[in-house]
């Protein structure tokens, strides 16, 4: 199951400042790949789960929501609007990003490289 990892945050008069250090002790799997999501549409992104592939989601600007869920559980929206707020998703899980404000930047971790084979589309509810 989803849940939020606070990230530390460290605001002074000159901005606030979002770091992750040592990210094998802060997030549950190393990194092999890092995208951004940006200049997005009203159109949702994702639609899918993995076989292996565990993320790390991080909105650096505007806001979006995140609607997670296992087969046969209750889908769950979480908002991210925050830097200091990641996400992180399960393999398992079927994960639609959507509701996008115009300025929105995500940051995705991952746990493993791009590779088509990990992707499952067939969603239960589309057969």
């Amino acid at each position: 199951m989803s849940y939020f990892k606070a990230l530390p945050n460290y605001p002074d008069r000159r901005g606030s400042l979002t770091i992750i250090e040592d990210a094998k002790s802060k997030l549950p799997f190393e990194v092999e790949r890092i995208f951004c999501i940006y200049n997005t549409t009203e159109l949702a992104r994702g639609g899918h789960k993995h076989y292996k592939t565990m993320e790390a989601v991080i909105c650096i600007q505007g806001s979006f929501t995140i609607t997670t869920h296992e087969d046969g559980q209750p889908e769950t929206d979480y908002v991210l609007d925050a830097p200091d707020k990641c996400l992180i998703v399960e393999p398992q899980e079927w994960r639609v990003l959507h509701s996008f404000s115009p300025d929105a930047v995500i940051l995705v971790l991952a746990s493993w490289r791009y590779d088509p084979s990990d992707y499952i589309y067939n969603h239960p509810k589309s057969t």
